[in-house]
């Protein structure tokens, strides 16, 4: 059975089960902090494959964790907010898929990585920009997570910058973020099949790393404990520019 699976993801024992771990490690960070899940996955799994191949598979881990984290996020989220990401994310993903098809593998990840390392550090740094509590901000922050996602699927992080500027309780914008990746996951799909990034092998991957994906998430939310927020969050961020950095690196130097 394990060797039809590998047949059917077109990976090796050894990538498959290095993917495993990854994912179940981003389930962890996405069920707690409500985001990163993707960025967490890009950063570490990128050296196994180019983010286009990885891009539908992240779609199908966050639809998997939205759906676990979705009924909480619906409750608690500013949904007028979180209708007006969903609206310019849509219209940004296209222009971020665009540009993931049109250039090399290489520069797709050296572009991704950077880009995660940037906004790990911005959010790290708590910079808050006073434009984004705006409504150009809003329509303009759902425009960049779209191109974001397209190019790197990493619109979380962009989305969870926005979220900072409104000094929201740590709750309150754990849930717009889940509703967010939510949402948006169901109009992104729409893309990635007009572009053909998502196909059997990629829907194959995505399916077979969605139960490991699922157990991490449980960890993730059984950790959530809004006291230990503020220790938790710095952790993930510093985490994941470690991770970024060091596969950053490794392009550069292999």
């Amino acid at each position: 059975m394990f060797e039809t699976l590998l047949t059917a993801t077109n990976l090796t024992g050894n990538e498959f089960l290095i993917l495993t771990v990854i994912v179940v490690v981003a389930g962890i960070v996405r069920g707690f902090s409500g985001f990163a899940l993707s960025a967490i996955v890009m950063a570490s799994a990128v050296i196994i494959l180019p983010p286009v191949q990885l891009i539908p598979i992240c779609w199908w881990l966050e639809m998997t964790a939205s759906v676990l984290m979705a009924r909480g996020g619906w409750q608690v989220a500013d949904r007028g907010v979180v209708a007006g990401l969903v609206i310019g994310s849509t219209l940004g993903v296209p222009f971020g898929l665009l540009l993931t098809t049109s250039i090399s593998v290489e520069a797709s990840q050296l572009i991704v990585l950077t880009l995660i390392i940037v906004l790990a550090i911005t959010q790290l740094a708590k910079i808050r920009l006073a434009f984004l509590a705006t409504r150009a901000g809003l329509w303009g922050s759902g425009f960049a997570a779209g191109v974001a996602t397209g190019l790197a699927s990493v619109g979380g992080m962009v989305i969870a910058i926005y979220v900072l500027s409104q000094d929201a309780p740590a709750a309150k914008m754990r849930a717009a973020l889940v509703l967010f990746l939510f949402v948006s996951s169901l109009t992104t799909v729409i893309a990635l099949l007009w572009f053909g990034v998502m196909d059997s092998t990629a829907a194959a991957r995505g399916l077979s790393l969605a139960i490991p994906t699922t157990i991490g998430v449980m960890i993730g939310q059984w950790l959530f404990i809004p006291r230990f927020a503020a220790y938790y969050r710095p952790l993930c961020l510093s985490l994941l520019c470690a991770l970024a950095g060091t596969a950053l690196l490794r392009t550069q130097f292999a």
